[in-house]
């Protein structure tokens, strides 16, 4: 009865021992797995940090672009905003000068009607003075 209960208990020992073996080899191959895991995500986490590190440096590279365009830009702004200011002063100056050159010619088409007026009634008066010079011996 010893014997068999022995011999049951190795048996089962030798099974369990089976077992044991046999998750250990599962577990063994589950660390091996989870290191393989473990080292896709490092390699992928270095490739997204290097990824990351280009996209900040394009950003930063076509932030400077931009800010260098605005810049410009804003020159151009300025300068073009000088230039009408001037033109604006120029054209202020030149509208004083036509009016008062349109002033001058209306003047000086008054004083030629007046003088015409002038010169029309001398005429009448010569002609007036010939006729009556004419009938007077």
């Amino acid at each position: 009865l010893i014997s068999s209960a022995t011999k049951s208990l190795r048996m089962e020992t030798e099974i369990l021992e089976k077992k044991l073996q046999e998750a250990q080899m599962k577990l063994a191959e589950k660390d091996g797995d989870k290191e393989k895991e473990i080292q896709s995500l490092k390699r992928l986490i270095s490739e997204l940090e290097f990824q990351l590190t280009m996209e900040k440096s394009n950003n930063e590279s076509f932030l400077d672009k931009l800010r260098k365009e605005i810049k410009h830009k804003s020159d151009e702004l300025e300068k073009l905003t000088q230039e009408k200011t001037q033109l604006i002063h120029s054209l202020s100056q030149v509208q004083e000068e036509n009016s008062l050159l349109q002033d001058t010619v209306r003047r000086e088409c008054e004083e030629r009607y007046e003088l015409t007026a002038a010169l029309g009634r001398a005429r009448e008066q010569v002609l007036e003075l010939r006729r009556l010079s004419g009938t007077f011996p």
